[in-house]
């Protein structure tokens, strides 16, 4: 099995070859970039392997390669090395046009090199950075123009800011466009080399962008419009600690720890309280816990809301329905190594599976910092 350690190794300095034998034995799904085809226009190189290998290329003869530090190289030629890792999976060849996309690849790929390096034990901070690199790796080549949902630039570049570096971001966007044979190459460099510039206007390039406060930082990255530097008021509400996190990594044993005496809502308690089993009317276990957190709600109650909470989108559900009441929110993320999951679900009394856990990987976001008013990793549990 493939280590961090070895991937750490096989980092190739400034002016080196990378092993290429030794990523594709290392990182079987690689093998299928190269039986990946893209659309000529954009990608007038060829196949997904070969924009990979020359995106690596160009990401090597960069600044920001050659200077940064080995944590900095490693998160650089790993988001490099996975960027494209789901086109195989995401590729849709129109039949009539016989036009190629691969639509969602960048959100998907982020999830495959977050499993791939949590298997290989890579350190929690550098493997987060990376996937967020994947996740909006192409961002730096429209961002001016600002998105559909109507954020822009300055949006995009504060709350970016919060995510991830943005050094290493716009020094990957670089790379995976001189990485290509793009008629339009020219143009998308330079709004790259406008999206640095704008981060430095923002005082943000390489560092968080400043808010007055925890409180008014969240409510801009929830779309208020409002100034950053300016404290906006927060009215009173529940002080809520929302746990996140796979199943087997800690979580009620944590609020038992830290939370002791305040009230818990559950959706693993709701589905025992209702005598249904995983996977068996789930409409019916959510509701119940969705109730009795609104009764904590209107009463200003602190509590724990505790269950997975593994994608972005199940997580966004409750935030909306806590911050509709002002609640202040904890988000506290716990993880385990994958042996320790699999086997602490082994013997527990539960009617999840390892293989539905396995299936679940496949949902696997881990949360933002941007998305509540604290966040806490602790990636190593309890």
């Amino acid at each position: 099995m493939m280590r961090y350690k070895d991937m750490a190794a096989h980092v190739p300095a400034p002016g080196q070859m990378p092993d290429w034998a030794w990523f594709l034995h290392a990182i079987p799904a690689l093998a299928l970039l190269e039986q990946t085809p893209q659309d000529p226009y954009y990608h007038a190189e060829g196949n997904v392997w070969i924009h990979t290998r020359m995106v690596i290329d160009a990401l090597m003869r960069g600044a920001d390669y050659i200077d940064g530090g080995h944590d900095e190289r490693f998160v650089l030629f790993y988001a490099a090395l996975l960027h494209d890792i789901a086109k195989p999976a995401t590729t849709v060849i129109d039949t009539e046009t016989g036009r190629i996309g691969q639509p969602g690849h960048s959100r998907r790929g982020a999830i495959d090199a977050r499993i791939v390096c949590w298997h290989a034990g890579v350190p929690f901070a550098l493997r987060e950075e990376l996937c967020r690199i994947i996740t909006v790796h192409q961002l730096p080549f429209f961002a001016l123009a600002g998105n559909k949902s109507g954020q822009s630039a300055e949006f995009l570049i504060r709350k970016l800011s919060h995510e991830l570096d943005l050094r290493l971001l716009a020094a990957m966007a670089e790379a995976d466009m001189r990485g290509r044979d793009f008629e339009k190459k020219a143009d998308c460099l330079v709004d790259i080399a406008l999206f640095r510039e704008l981060a430095r206007d923002e005082h943000c390039y390489g560092t968080p962008r400043e808010f007055a406060d925890r409180h008014t930082q969240l409510a801009y990255f929830r779309g208020a419009q409002i100034a950053p530097d300016f404290a906006h008021h927060q009215n009173a509400g529940s002080q809520v600690t929302m746990m996140c996190g796979l199943p087997a990594s800690g979580k009620n044993w944590w609020v038992e720890k830290n939370r002791p005496g305040l009230p818990v809502v559950s959706i693993d308690d709701a589905r025992l309280e209702l005598g249904l089993k995983h996977g068996v009317n789930e409409g019916a276990v959510a509701h119940r816990a969705v109730d009795f957190a609104k009764e904590l709600l209107r009463a200003k109650a602190p509590f724990v809301w505790n269950t997975t909470h593994l994608s972005t989108q199940m997580r966004k559900k409750t935030l909306d329905l806590l911050y509709a009441y002002d609640a202040q929110v904890e988000l506290v993320y716990l993880e385990q190594p994958p042996e320790l999951i699999f086997k602490r679900n082994s013997q527990r009394d539960t009617s999840l599976s390892n293989k539905a856990i396995e299936r679940m990987l496949f949902k696997w976001e881990v949360p933002l910092p941007t998305e509540a008013h604290t966040v806490s990793y602790q990636p190593n549990g309890v």
